[in-house]
């Protein structure tokens, strides 16, 4: 019994499903306890190797795909964070010399934000690295594996939206 105790910790929130379970609550603990573990390894590898969050990380990662920069507002929506916590990491990666806020040209009540230089050659850094341990991550997966599970979980997505769009009361 003591042994099960121990593996249902390591399972997290997969181990609150139980055997009489409906398989789509099972099948929702199971995706919620690969997620939040995949989180949680990458938010240590961020913190012990460079010293960030994982906020920071997406932050930067978000200006990187946008190489015009990001009103504050597009960012609060692509990050799904309120305004409060875009301004306050903006700020920081400003003093951290990481990010930059520009005039918007076409608003001028509103500023865009880029990446400096320093900020994308650290972010590039950081994004190899990370990469790096998702492979290392899912490299016991067969690649047919992988792309089944892709499939599938795009699948869910796309199943989640339309649910989503029309909810049934």
């Amino acid at each position: 019994m003591g042994n099960d105790r121990a593996n249902d910790e390591h399972l997290g929130h997969e181990a609150r499903a139980q055997g009489d379970d409906h398989l789509d609550v099972k099948v929702w603990l199971r995706l919620l306890a690969c997620s939040t573990e995949i989180e949680q390894y990458i938010r240590q590898r961020l913190r012990a190797r460079f010293g960030t969050t994982l906020p920071r990380f997406d932050y930067l990662a978000q200006l990187e795909r946008h190489p015009d920069g990001l009103r504050m507002n597009a960012l609060s929506r692509y990050l799904m964070v309120t305004g409060g916590n875009v301004t306050g990491l903006t700020d920081q990666l400003v003093k951290d010399g990481l990010v930059e806020r520009l005039d918007d040209l076409e608003d001028r009540r509103s500023y865009r934000v880029t990446l400096t230089p320093q900020g994308r050659a650290d972010f590039a850094r950081m994004a190899a690295e990370h990469e790096q341990w998702l492979t290392e991550l899912f490299g016991g997966l067969p690649g047919a594996d992988k792309d089944a599970l892709y499939h599938q979980l795009g699948h869910l997505r796309q199943h989640l939206n339309a649910t989503l769009r029309n909810p049934t009361p």
